[in-house]
């Protein structure tokens, strides 16, 4: 009885410990570091690793660093939806390669370079690397396949609105395509369906109703969009220098719901709004803070924030009255 009781205040303590553990503040720290929530103790992320069966992602940083330095805080630890993957689905620890210490004792035990670029391990809660070190590639999407691949190789799903951020993310240049049909809100559910289609809209030629189409290239041929519009009678469009777009109706399923309330990406209003659409679930595809906004909504004197930039919007949510 006696271990027993010891045992359990010891995991009390431990929790304690690891609740105690201050992280970085994401709107009062180094630019370098992004928007993350930073832990700065290699072992109190690796007790928490354990305790919450997950990977640590270990981000080495020159803090205060060079342009490279800044500009991966910028481009890549700011994205709303990578902040989102890197807090929700591993414990995030950051590492001072230009630092004594605690700093300098990690740095040694992976045999980092001290004042250099950004390095990026994902490690188990042994500290071991669970996949490929992320060094001189300083893309948002070398991190995102990292992460999804980790999460792979946990046995895990990889949560969907990781999966679209990549999806985007891995877009060089989008393509665009024009189809006229009888009712531009059903074409646009349609359309969204596609797995390759990036964003629809709405909008009029010659006073016909039309969708635009966002897709990649890369995957999906004209060819084979032309084919499926057309076997859901649709008509290409090849001249579309008169296109208007219409901000009403586009999204239109999505603009009856909550959802328009929300920061959203493009890909996600367009594959909401084809799931709407067809009455399919929906919540699958927002992140977990997205889903805490969604699901705090009572009534209808909230922003609109759908329509607006997705940084922007995410950056009003979390200061406004509705950020959790």
């Amino acid at each position: 009885m006696k271990s027993k009781i010891q045992f359990i205040l010891c995991l009390l303590l431990t929790s304690n410990l690891l609740l105690a553990q201050k992280t970085t503040d994401p709107y009062n720290q180094n630019e370098e570091l992004g928007k993350v929530r930073w832990l700065r103790d290699y072992d109190t992320a690796i007790a928490l690793a354990k305790k919450e069966n997950k990977d640590v992602l270990i981000l080495f940083q020159e803090v205060p660093g060079c342009s490279t330095c800044r500009n991966y805080g910028h481009n890549v630890l700011s994205h709303p939806l990578m902040v989102e993957a890197i807090e929700n689905s591993f414990i995030p620890l950051a590492i001072f390669n230009n630092k004594g210490g605690k700093d300098a004792q990690i740095l040694r035990k992976y045999n980092e370079p001290s004042w250099n670029n950004p390095v990026v391990r994902i490690v188990d809660s042994n500290g071991d690397d669970v996949v490929k070190r992320i060094g001189n590639d300083y893309s948002a999407l070398r991190l995102c396949e990292s992460m999804q691949q980790a999460i792979e190789e946990k046995g895990q799903k990889i949560p969907k609105y990781i999966n679209l951020l990549a999806q985007e993310l891995s877009v060089k240049k989008a393509h665009k395509a024009y189809y006229k049909m009888s009712c531009f809100w059903s074409g646009e559910k349609e359309l969204g369906k596609l797995t390759d289609v990036l964003n629809t809209e709405s909008g009029f030629i010659n006073y016909s109703e039309v969708v635009e189409v966002t897709y990649d290239p890369k995957e999906l041929t004209k060819k084979a969009l032309d084919t499926y519009a057309t076997s859901n009678g649709m008509i290409v469009i090849d001249n579309q220098q008169s296109y208007q777009s219409s901000s009403k109706d586009t999204h239109y399923y999505l603009q009856q719901t909550k959802f328009k309330y929300i920061p959203l990406t493009k890909i996600q209003q367009t594959k909401i709004n084809s799931a709407l659409g067809d009455g399919k679930p929906t919540l699958h595809f927002l992140s977990p803070t997205q889903l805490k906004w969604f699901k705090a909504i009572k009534n209808n004197t909230d922003e609109v924030l759908f329509h607006i930039s997705f940084a922007k919007a995410w950056t009003k949510k979390s200061k406004g009255k509705g950020a959790i």
